[in-house]
């Protein structure tokens, strides 16, 4: 299956420059592995040492969080859309 990652401006440096990377991959998981076997740089930015996603990582297929899905063991289909959303911290000072 042919999907493509979309990956955040924060991250491109690690990524080629490259803001959408198509990969194989029957599940979310095989499709990040194949990701990172192009981009090995991006893994420290997006994987805890456990493997698990890092808590502040959330990823989208085709607009539905993977936590409320099977994490890494969503299927995925050709054509769909894994989008990388980073959360973002602020507030008053």
């Amino acid at each position: 299956m042919a999907v493509t990652i979309e990956i955040p401006s924060a991250l491109v440096q690690f990524s080629g420059n490259e803001d959408e990377i198509d990969v194989s991959g029957s599940t979310v998981g095989a499709a990040f592995d194949n990701l990172l076997a192009q981009h090995a740089a991006l893994k420290s930015h997006l994987f805890e040492d456990s493997g698990e996603f890092r808590s502040f990582v959330n990823v989208y297929l085709n607009d539905d969080d993977i936590r409320q899905l099977s994490g890494r063991d969503t299927p995925v289909a050709d054509g769909d859309l894994i989008q990388i959303v980073p959360s973002i911290a602020g507030g008053w000072t």
